[in-house]
């Protein structure tokens, strides 16, 4: 274990997948320019080989952090997720090696409403249908199932950040709002919260779905759930690609009970963009795909880099570690002066007893200490003045149950 600060020039950065250029320009504005940009994913045997060495690793949603990977880390204390979800990675596994897991849960909201919102009015329109005959060749002039938004019932499963932001935006084209949740949520405007999911889907002309992947979502949507919507709705999943049971979905459609879907996430997804994409959802006419790109937008990318980016720095600047989704959460003031020691441990009864008495037994004065827990792991900063404190870190680092140890500043 590092008892002593390493320089910034030191502290070795790797992003993977593209992340947005402002990420990088983050970093070196905070002094930081031992920066690694890789355009793709890795897979799990080049990331063991490549994380040797790396303090930060960056990624969005293909790459896969698994037990082996973080096992192999030998110098990894926090991973940016830069993206909302993330549930590409361990966070099990990352908690007990000592790394902390930051994303950007809020950056992108507008930009995956902005895509449900369109892709309901197209699919009320019936305009993938018609774009994909004329296409053909085909002129399908007609009023018939083409219908306006505004009056129709938006039903929005998942009432978190995205599904309320696309409660205001439909309200105001005119939609009345319906949402599901599984807990009980203060409405927008003039959303109401159904009874049920069933209530939902037997109300509802849209079905949009907002949820997280979760063993309680997984497939969440299937016949039974299919069947309970109304004759000739529209189904939108821009949350995860497990929470539908696809060839159900296709059934629905084809069979005509459905109107249309607008489908963005998959349960599998190509790793790159040089992969095929295979769906049975592929060649139905009235049907939307996108290549996970709700949200994919230039704003929201540029929010999302600019987001875990701050976040990487102020981690690796004073140790705060506040919004980590696998970590106790510490907010840290800065105290002249001193210096602050880091120690990740396992959550078991007498370390922080065991640590103050190395402090007290090296003579060192305490300005500051914080202390939280999570689930097995523990974090405590200490500020100490600078009298003795190489021998008190020489000290705490070798207590027992002790993941990570080091000297910030």
């Amino acid at each position: 274990m590092s008892t002593t600060s390493l320089d910034k020039s030191k502290i070795k950065f790797l992003l993977l997948e593209g992340v947005h250029p402002k990420a990088i320009a983050t970093l070196e504005n905070a002094g930081y320019t031992n920066i690694e940009l890789l355009k793709g994913s890795l897979d799990e045997d080049s990331l063991v080989e490549k994380l040797k060495g790396v303090h930060f690793l960056g990624i969005r949603s293909r790459t896969q952090l698994t037990e082996r990977v973080f096992a192999a880390a030998d110098k990894l204390i926090a991973v940016g997720c830069f993206c909302i979800g993330t549930n590409q990675v361990d966070l099990a596994s990352a908690r007990r090696h000592g790394v902390a897991v930051f994303n950007a849960p809020y950056s992108n909201t507008r930009s995956v409403a902005e895509l449900v919102l369109a892709e309901a009015i197209m699919l009320a329109r019936g305009v993938p249908e018609k774009s994909m005959k004329a296409h053909r060749g085909v002129w399908q002039k007609t009023a018939q199932n083409s219908f306006e938004v505004r009056g129709k019932t938006l039903g929005i499963v998942g009432y978190g950040s995205i599904g309320s932001q696309l409660s205001v935006l439909a309200e105001s084209l005119g939609m009345k709002v319906m949402f599901h949740d599984v807990i009980t949520k203060l409405p927008l405007g003039n959303a109401i919260q159904a009874d049920s999911l069933d209530h939902l889907l037997s109300e509802a002309d849209v079905v949009t779905l907002h949820v997280p992947e979760t063993a309680a979502t997984q497939n969440m949507f299937a016949a039974p759930q299919f069947a309970a919507m109304k004759p000739g709705s529209i189904f939108i999943n821009a949350a995860r690609g497990t929470v539908v049971e696809i060839d159900d979905l296709v059934t629905a459609l084809k069979s005509g009970h459905l109107g249309g879907a607008a489908i963005d996430v998959f349960p599998i997804e190509p790793r790159s963009n040089d992969d095929e994409f295979v769906s049975p959802l592929r060649g139905i006419d009235n049907v939307i795909l996108t290549p996970h790109v709700g949200g994919s937008t230039q704003e929201a990318q540029e929010n999302i880099g600019i987001e875990v980016a701050s976040k990487f720095v102020k981690y690796s600047d004073n140790g705060t570690t506040t919004s980590a989704v696998n970590f106790p959460e510490v907010a840290l003031p800065e105290h002249e002066g001193c210096h602050r020691i880091l120690h990740i441990h396992q959550n078991v009864p007498g370390v922080i007893a065991a640590i103050n008495e190395c402090l007290s037994d090296s003579g060192a004065n305490i300005v500051g200490q914080y202390l939280q827990t999570f689930d097995d792991i523990g974090y405590v900063v200490v500020d100490i003045d600078k009298s003795n404190s190489e021998l008190a870190v020489d000290k705490i680092s070798s207590i027992d149950h002790t993941v990570r140890c080091r000297v910030l500043f």
